[in-house]
């Protein structure tokens, strides 16, 4: 049994991700993305925003995506958020009651629809745990640390595919 409903939002950052840790030590990242609709305009032949259809969702993300966000995200890009919508119910200080709806991130990554990305594997902790301990030559070095190069990481050298030039193993074309 699922618990909450899964929902796949692409929209923008509204702020940057705030990073925080927890008093066990587990990282959490909060942000904002607004995903608002697009309409198309005939009598200006453009399209536009739909400013009343616009839907602000609060999102959490938790131990190392919570860091890999905070250290690759920021205000404004455009992502792809997966995750559980949760509802929320509380009482604001005018004695007014409110509901809220937010995302417990399973997944989150930039848009590549009008950008571009390179996608660097983040290091790992002792023990794979994550806790903000970097070996390796730290998390944006591309290995996993505790020895392994980049040489060694299939990632970062193309799983022995993608040659030194940047090609496919000599080829204009990819292997599939």
């Amino acid at each position: 049994m699922s618990n909450g409903t899964e929902i796949t939002v692409i929209g923008n950052l509204v702020d940057e991700p705030e990073l925080r840790w927890t008093p066990n030590g587990a990282a959490v990242a909060k942000f904002r993305v607004a995903s608002t609709p697009r309409k198309f305009n005939r009598d200006t032949n453009a399209w536009e925003d739909d400013k009343d259809g616009a839907l602000f969702l609060s999102c959490s993300v938790w131990r190392q995506a919570a860091e890999n966000c905070a250290e690759s995200l920021q205000k404004g890009m455009r992502v792809i958020v997966q995750g559980r919508l949760k509802q929320r119910s509380y009482e604001d200080r005018e004695g007014v009651k409110r509901t809220v709806f937010e995302v417990d991130v399973e997944d989150v990554g930039p848009s590549l629809k009008m950008a571009t990305a390179r996608v660097e594997k983040a290091s790992r902790g002792a023990g794979g745990q994550g806790q903000g301990q970097q070996q390796g030559g730290g998390s944006r070095s591309g290995g996993w640390g505790g020895g392994q190069g980049p040489a060694q990481d299939s990632w970062s050298s193309g799983g022995g595919q993608q040659g030194q030039q940047g090609g496919w193993g000599g080829g204009d074309e990819p292997p599939f």
